[in-house]
This record gives structure tokens, C-alpha cells and sequence, in this order.
């Protein structure tokens, strides 16, 4: 008995089904700048004005492709919330806004540090809306 029970061990143990254990790298979090609350309040605005397919005024500000860049982060990235598409399009793309809001100021002398909030941003735009003339064409 005892051989035939160190051959049935011996086989089990030939046919013993051995897992690795995985190797399991992590990547290290990304450094993320805080940016400046009157950037984080204009991409809101620009985000809410991209799903609403209303960026004509703003595309008036933009001569170096600034808003292809940004827009195709924000349509591959659909599914975040806003909150969480604002604060991740910045990672990548502040330098982008940061191009625009630079254009605004120069050529309309808005004041992208005194826009606090949301409605301030709105307001703007259709304040800028209302000076373009209407066609009857």
C-alpha cells in the first residue's frame, strides 16, 4: 500500500496545476497643477458651450487650432461628467484656454480674473452676440 500511495502522490504532484503570481506594476499618480479659478470657470463655460454646439463666438478668438485640440479631448472623452471633464480637459489643455482667454483680452479687453462665476461668462457671450449684426439674407 505504501507504494501505490507514493505513486498516486507522485502523480498528483505531476499533475498539479501551479498559478504564478502576478506581477502587478502600479503607476505612479499624475502631478497635477491646481489651476487658477478663473480658467477652471471659463473651460466650464467653453464645455457647456460645446455640448450645446455653440462655440461660434468663441471659435472668432481662436487662430491657432487651439479648439480642434481641446475639442477632441472633450468628444473622446463624453462620458465623464462636466465637473470631471473640466478638471481633466485642464490637465492636458490649460495652455490651450489659456490661448483663447489670452486673444479675448486682447481684442475685446475682457477681464478673464474678474469673470468669478458661470453666469459672468454667459453674460459676456451674449452681450458679444447681441453686437453682431443680423443678415435678412
Amino acid at each position: 500500500m505504501a507504494e501505490e500511495e507514493k505513486k498516486i502522490r507522485s502523480n498528483e504532484d505531476m499533475f498539479k496545476i501551479v498559478m504564478p503570481e502576478p506581477q502587478r506594476v502600479t503607476m505612479p499618480a499624475r502631478e497635477v497643477a491646481d489651476q487658477p479659478a478663473y480658467l477652471v470657470n471659463f473651460a466650464n463655460f467653453y464645455v457647456s458651450s460645446f455640448e450645446r454646439d455653440d462655440l461660434e463666438i468663441i471659435s472668432e478668438f481662436d487662430e491657432d487650432h487651439n479648439m480642434v485640440n481641446i475639442n477632441h479631448y472633450l468628444l473622446l472623452n463624453q462620458p465623464f461628467s462636466r465637473k470631471n471633464l473640466v478638471k481633466h480637459v485642464l490637465i492636458d489643455h490649460a495652455h490651450n484656454f489659456q490661448a483663447i482667454l489670452d486673444k479675448m483680452t486682447a481684442e475685446t479687453g475682457v477681464d478673464p480674473e474678474a469673470m468669478t462665476t458661470y453666469e459672468d461668462w454667459s453674460n459676456w457671450y451674449e452681450g458679444v452676440r447681441a453686437k453682431i449684426e443680423s443678415s435678412l439674407s
